[in-house]
C-alpha cells in the first residue's frame, strides 16, 4: 500500500509538511509496512515559499527589507536552481497584514516597496524566473511601492518626482500620481518571467474591487473606501498612458493584494494563476499521485471556501483523474457544511478529539497528536477491512 500525504498548512498551528509528517506517523503505527510520500502543499498564500522550495529541493534566503510601515523586517524567500534559477516569494513576507498591529493598520500608509526589494535581491543572485504568492497583504497601493523599488519613476501634476513622505510610496500616494516612466526599470526585468499565485478574482476597483472588499480588514474606514476606489480608477488611466495602451482593470485577480496583481500583470507581464495550480505543477505532485493507492489531503477548516479553489480541492481533482480514492483530514468543519459539496473527496475526518478552546486545538503539539491519532484510526479501519487487498 502506498499513500501520498499532501495536506495544506493549518494556519497558526502547523506547516504543510508538519501536517503530513504527523499523518504519516499514524499510518506507520497502523500499517508499519506501508509506503508513503509526504509532499508540501499551498495555494499561493502562507506556506507557498516552503511548499515549492522544499518540494523542488531548493534553498532559502533571508534578507532585510522595508516592511509595510517602513520599518525593516526580515523576509525569507526560496531559490530553486533547476531547471531554471527561480525565486519563490510571498509578498506577505515584506508587506503582510501580520507585520502590522491592529492599532497601526492604515492602507493609506502601507507600502509594497519591500516586495520590490526582494525581487531585486533575487535578480542580483541570478534569478530570472519568479513565482509570487499574493495572499495576506496589508496594502492597498496598486503595487506602486514595488514598482518604485524596481526603478519606476512617478510624477505629480506639477512634474515633480514623487518619492513618498518617508522615501517610499504608499496607498495614500495614489492620489497624487499624474505620470509614470517605467522605462527606468531595472534592465534585468526584461529577462524575467513572473507566475503570480492569485486566489481571488476581484477587479482593481468597483463594487467588488480591492478597496471595497478587502480595504476594511486592512484598516480602511467606511468614509475612505470611496476615495481609495477613485484613486485606483485614476491610477488605471495614468498606467494606460504610461504603457501606451488601454489597460483592463477588470481582469480577474487585478485587485489581489491591494492591486498588486494589477501591477504584476500590466507592468511586469505577470501571469495571474490559481495558486494551487502553480504549486501542484512546480512540485510535480501529479507524478506522486499517479503512483499512489490512496491520497490524503486536508486543511485547517473545511467550509464553503474549500471548494472555491483551495489547494486540497486541486489535489482531490487530480487524484480523481487517476481514479484514486481521496481522504481529507481537517482541523474542523464549519457549521452546516455538507460533505456532498466536495464530489472529489470520498470522506473527510475532523481531527479534534476532545472539547477544547481554539487556542488549545491550535497548539502545535496538540495538533500533531490529533492528526496522527486520527490518521492511525483511519488506517486501522482500512487494514481491518482489507480495503486495498494487500500491502504493496
Amino acid at each position: 500500500m502506498k499513500v501520498v500525504f499532501a495536506i495544506d498548512s493549518m494556519k497558526g498551528s502547523l506547516t504543510s509538511l508538519e501536517c503530513g509528517e504527523a499523518a504519516a506517523k499514524g499510518l506507520m503505527r497502523a500499517i508499519p509496512d506501508a509506503e508513503y510520500e509526504v509532499r508540501p502543499l499551498a495555494d499561493g498564500g502562507e506556506g507557498t515559499v516552503e511548499a515549492v522550495t522544499v518540494g523542488c529541493g531548493g534553498t532559502f534566503e533571508e534578507i532585510s527589507v522595508t516592511g509595510p510601515l517602513g520599518k525593516k523586517v526580515k523576509a525569507k524567500y526560496g531559490i530553486i536552481e533547476n531547471p531554471n534559477k527561480t525565486a519563490i516569494i510571498e509578498m506577505s513576507a515584506a508587506a503582510g497584514l501580520t507585520l502590522v498591529s491592529p492599532v497601526e493598520m492604515d492602507p493609506f500608509k502601507t507600502t509594497t516597496y519591500g516586495v520590490g526589494e526582494m525581487i531585486i535581491d533575487a535578480i542580483n543572485k541570478g534569478c530570472r524566473h519568479f513565482i509570487i504568492g499574493l495572499g495576506g497583504s496589508a496594502t492597498n497601493d496598486a503595487g506602486i511601492g514595488m514598482l518604485q523599488a524596481l526603478g519606476a519613476i512617478f510624477y505629480d501634476s506639477r512634474g515633480a518626482i514623487l518619492k513618498g513622505e518617508n522615501g517610499y510610496l504608499t496607498g495614500g500616494d495614489l492620489e497624487f500620481i499624474n505620470k509614470i516612466t517605467p522605462e527606468n526599470f531595472n534592465p534585468a526585468l526584461s529577462e524575467c518571467t513572473f507566475r503570480v499565485a492569485c486566489d481571488v478574482n476581484n477587479p482593481l476597483y468597483g463594487p467588488t474591487g480591492a478597496s471595497r472588499i478587502f480595504g476594511p480588514q486592512k484598516g480602511l474606514f467606511d468614509s475612505e473606501i470611496e476615495l481609495a476606489d477613485e484613486w485606483m480608477k485614476h491610477f488605471v488611466a495614468v498606467a494606460s498612458e504610461a504603457m501606451g495602451e488601454k489597460i483592463d482593470p477588470t481582469f480577474p485577480g487585478s485587485g489581489a493584494a491591494g492591486g498588486l496583481g494589477f501591477a504584476f500583470k500590466n507592468f511586469l507581464a505577470g501571469q495571474l494563476e490559481a495558486g494551487n495550480k502553480i504549486v501542484i505543477e512546480e512540485t510535480n505532485l501529479k507524478n506522486y499521485i499517479s503512483d499512489a493507492d490512496l491520497v490524503v489531503t486536508g486543511e485547517g477548516l473545511l467550509d464553503i471556501q474549500t471548494k472555491m479553489g483551495k489547494a486540497p480541492m486541486g489535489i482531490a481533482h487530480i487524484a480523481k483523474v487517476f481514479d484514486k480514492p481521496v481522504i481529507a483530514l481537517v482541523g474542523s468543519v464549519a457549521p452546516g457544511f455538507d460533505g456532498d459539496e466536495l464530489p472529489d473527496v470520498d470522506a473527510y475526518f475532523p481531527v479534534i478529539r476532545r472539547v477544547s478552546t481554539l487556542k488549545e486545538a491550535m497548539d502545535p503539539a496538540t495538533a500533531r497528536v490529533n492528526i496522527s491519532s486520527t490518521s492511525e484510526q483511519l488506517f486501522r479501519m482500512i487494514k481491518a477491512f482489507n480495503i486495498f487487498n494487500k500491502s504493496k
